[in-house]
């Protein structure tokens, strides 16, 4: 029996409500008038329902959702999970990305592809994605560079795919083409179509096969007598642009 133990990250489902937590003994969780001490999960097998509270190992979702500290504007999962899709990863592949945040879209790369190369140039997102993965046992094929990507110094052709998260990519593109295999697919984040747009004007000497997409995200209200929509969804939150390295 694969049983909970002492120390591990849990996720508590009481009602719509949803918690991470760390199981310490003589430690508990309060939620309206139930209580769920966490003596009586340790031990027990995942998928144990106690005074109304359901416990379970969280996903790898649930840990950026509710376990990663935020000092940056994360990708969401509903966009990281797709961006994985898109670069074509796998464990034999090595990935570059930069604009490292506070780790969310990092986590999810790690967990893809065989190696993962990310560059931030802000000492303190730095600190915090490494804190976020070690925290959470994630990224041991992780390479952390405290620099800004223009000033790295990177062989040439290395990287299977490449994924670029900073306000002005166009300033990047040409060291991003030189750093990528032939062919390899490439993908931007950007809050505004704006941006879009100046990437669009400034990349097509670099890379083909272009896509812009967006992915809106709706949940719904799991009872059955009132199944509708949640009040809120995430919708907008950034837009993607995909393409491919073009010979040049």
């Amino acid at each position: 029996m694969n049983s909970f133990k002492e120390g591990e990250y849990v996720l508590i489902r009481f009602g719509e409500k949803k918690f991470l937590r760390k199981l310490l003994p003589k430690q508990s969780l309060s939620v309206k008038k139930s209580v769920l001490k966490f003596d009586e999960v340790i031990g027990k097998p995942e998928g144990v329902k106690i005074n109304g509270f359901e416990v379970y190992r969280p996903t790898l979702e649930e840990i950026i959702l509710l376990g990663f500290e935020r000092k940056t504007q994360i990708i969401y999962p509903k966009d990281s999970f797709y961006i994985a899709l898109k670069l074509n990863l796998n464990k034999e592949k090595r990935v570059l990305e930069f604009g490292t945040g506070s780790g969310a879209l990092l986590a999810v790369l790690s967990e893809v592809a065989g190696e993962v190369w990310t560059f931030e140039a802000v000492e303190e997102f730095y600190k915090t994605a490494q804190k976020n993965l070690k925290k959470f046992n994630l990224g041991k094929n992780v390479k952390f560079f405290n620099v800004d990507f223009k000033d790295a110094e990177v062989p040439e052709g290395i990287f299977h795919a490449a994924f670029v998260d900073v306000r002005e990519p166009w300033h990047y593109l040409e060291k991003v083409h030189k750093s990528l295999m032939e062919g390899a697919p490439v993908g931007f984040l950007l809050p505004t179509a704006n941006q879009v747009i100046k990437l669009l004007e400034s990349i097509e000497n670099y890379f083909g096969n272009l896509e812009v997409v967006e992915i809106l995200h709706r949940h719904y209200k799991t009872i059955s007598e009132r199944f509708r929509p949640e009040d809120q969804m995430v919708a907008h939150t950034a837009y993607l642009v995909f393409g491919r390295k073009l010979k040049t």
